[in-house]
């Protein structure tokens, strides 16, 4: 850490040749706006442990793992190396509550909103482009409009002047529980802000003027033949119009269509498009020349069309291992046997120290039969497993031969050979405890998996 502030505090000094030199290097009230990653388990995971031993681990988050959201910030200077910074956050989030708070933790994506008042602790004043800083402060959340919290801020940042007191801001916040319903959490940000009103120019005492010269003649000249005289041609060697005084009309992007004829004069263009870019309706990134679906955000692989759900079942086809065919979101999109017709992969018994197949086995299979009969696309994976007793070289060969049983007996009630997967694990993925009769009886098991 001292390493990363001190590199911050070299970096800012060797830019500050750069930055401009306004009297006053107090904040000015500013409003901006910011994209932030909330990290809602890093911070537990370092507190059950360690830093070292969260790297070591690679246990750090992902950061698609990590909940996007959108924030307001106000900033106001308290002096020149003190701010005062407020934020409110918002994003949709599955909040992880902690055992000792008495709510288990959210299955479902629900609103956190979370606002925040710090003081930033700047090692350098704005008048450098690089400033880093520490905060510290207080915040409060609601999750769900039903649960509330609070929590405490402390982190490091860094100010990236831009001239004109607009600047960019990044911090990284650790956010330390102080409500039961709360839960350490790592916060990543960036956003842009600039004040909220424009700053009153300098009222400055002009010297007085100096002793006027002789007057010289002069003969006045029109240099490009444009009918405006020199001196007030601000072209005088191109030829211009009056309206602008002696130059041009003008073209400020560039793009080859002069400003009286562009729409969009300082961003560059097509005349197809009056000047303008060509538009981009849905804000997706695809331009509508290449967007198949104009008015609806999408991916630029799907032509600019959203990703495809082409059973319906609110999976979509690039999550979903059965994507022709409605299953819940919980079995991967697939049709479920437990829910959908009732089957229990426990009454799928053997007769003991054997593959043999019971009686009761095969009647509970006739519902396996059944699901595979009604959705002709789908392949059954049978996984054999068994409890500890004896070694693998034994184990592992009778639960593939499980496994092998169930294959030949859907087999022998006319279910593709091709349409059906199998696998023995042994005792290498017990479920239950191995030192109890109830727990080698669980592990004993075939389990069934369906997909496209």
């Amino acid at each position: 850490m001292k390493k990363f502030l001190f590199s911050l505090i070299v970096v800012g000094l060797a830019a500050s040749a750069l930055a401009q030199t306004p009297t006053s290097y107090k904040k000015r009230s500013s409003l901006g706006i910011a994209f932030f990653l909330n990290d809602m388990f890093t911070a537990h995971r370092v507190s059950k442990t360690s830093l070292s031993n969260v790297l070591q681990n690679k246990q750090w988050t992902k950061t698609t793992d990590m909940t996007p959201g959108l924030s307001i910030q106000y900033f106001e200077g308290l002096d020149e190396h003190i701010d005062f910074m407020a934020t409110l956050n918002g994003t949709y989030s599955k909040y992880p509550f902690y055992p000792k708070s008495g709510v288990a933790p959210s299955t479902r994506t629900r609103f956190l909103m979370e606002a925040d008042a710090n003081v930033n602790l700047k090692l350098l004043t704005d008048k450098y482009t690089f400033v880093p800083y520490l905060t510290l402060g207080v915040g409060a959340s609601m999750y769900g409009g039903t649960y509330f919290a609070a929590q405490g801020n402390t982190g490091l940042g860094l100010q990236v002047n831009l001239g004109n007191e607009t600047f960019i801001n990044t911090q990284l916040l650790y956010r330390p529980a102080i409500s039961s319903l709360a839960v350490n959490h790592l916060a990543y940000s960036i956003g842009l802000a600039s004040p909220l009103k424009d700053k009153k120019p300098e009222v400055l005492v002009a010297p007085p003027p100096p002793p006027s010269p002789i007057p010289v003649p002069v003969v006045e000249k029109d240099t490009d033949g444009d009918g405006i005289l020199d001196k007030d041609d601000k072209c005088p060697t191109v030829a211009g119009t009056a309206k602008y005084k002696g130059c041009p009309v003008p073209d400020t992007d560039g793009d080859g269509i002069n400003d009286e004829n562009d729409k969009c004069p300082t961003v560059k263009g097509l005349a197809k498009y009056q000047g303008c870019p060509i538009p981009d309706t849905d804000k997706d990134g695809v331009s509508d020349e290449e967007d198949k679906c104009v008015s609806v955000p999408g991916l630029a692989r799907y032509q600019g069309c959203p990703i495809p759900d082409t059973d319906g079942d609110g999976v979509n086809d690039e999550e979903d291992k059965c994507p022709s065919i409605k299953g819940p979101r919980e079995n991967n999109g697939c049709p479920e046997l437990r829910s959908q017709y009732k089957f229990d992969n426990k009454k799928v018994l053997f007769i003991p120290g054997s593959a043999v197949l019971t009686k009761g086995a095969k009647t509970e299979l006739g519902k396996v039969i059944k699901a595979m009969t009604d959705y002709p696309s789908l392949k059954l994976y049978v996984d054999g497993h068994t409890d500890n007793t004896g070694s693998d070289k034994i184990n592992i060969p009778l639960s593939l031969k499980r496994a092998n049983a169930v294959k030949a007996y859907l087999f022998s009630k006319k279910v593709n050979a091709d349409r059906l997967l199998t696998n023995g694990f042994g005792s290498t993925k017990p479920i239950a405890d191995n030192k109890t009769v109830k727990g080698k009886a669980e592990n004993r098991r075939v389990e069934f998996r369906i997909q496209e």
